[in-house]
C-alpha cells in the first residue's frame, strides 16, 4: 500500500523561499512518477511539477525558473521554491503513480496515490 507523506508547508512573505519535501512507502520499485499539485480556494487542483527516477523534470509555466523539483532517492522528492508570489498560496499535495511521467504528468487522473498536503502561505 503506497502511502505518501509531505512536510515543508509554512507561511513566508512574497519572494521568499520554502522547501517542501513529500517520502513515499510501498513503492514495490523505482518506476514511479512523483508530482506536486495544488489547489487554492475556489480553484482547481492543477499541477505543479512532476519527475520519475529516469528522466528530466516537468513544470507548470506559472513555476518555470522560480520552483526546482528533484528526486532525491526513488522513495522521496523535494520542491524548492523561490521568489514565492502570493498566487503561490495553496496547499500542495505529493501525488505518485507507478510508471514514468511522461507528457501527461499534470493531469491529477493519472495518480491514484496522494498524500494529505502541506499548507503554503504567501504573504504580500
Amino acid at each position: 500500500q503506497v502511502q505518501l507523506v509531505e512536510s515543508g508547508g509554512d507561511s513566508v512573505q512574497a519572494g521568499g523561499s520554502l522547501r517542501l519535501s513529500c517520502t513515499a512507502s510501498g513503492f514495490t520499485d523505482s518506476r514511479y512518477c512523483m508530482g506536486w499539485f495544488r489547489q487554492a480556494p475556489g480553484k482547481e487542483r492543477e499541477g505543479v511539477a512532476a519527475i520519475d527516477y529516469e528522466h528530466g523534470p516537468n513544470y507548470a509555466d506559472s513555476v518555470k525558473g522560480r520552483f526546482t523539483i528533484s528526486r532525491d532517492n526513488y522513495m522521496s522528492t523535494t520542491l524548492r521554491m523561490n521568489a514565492l508570489k502570493p498566487d503561490d498560496a495553496a496547499l500542495y499535495y505529493c501525488a505518485a503513480h507507478r510508471g514514468w511521467c511522461g507528457g501527461t504528468w499534470d493531469r491529477k487522473f493519472e495518480y491514484p496515490y496522494w498524500g494529505q498536503g502541506t499548507q503554503v502561505t504567501v504573504s504580500s
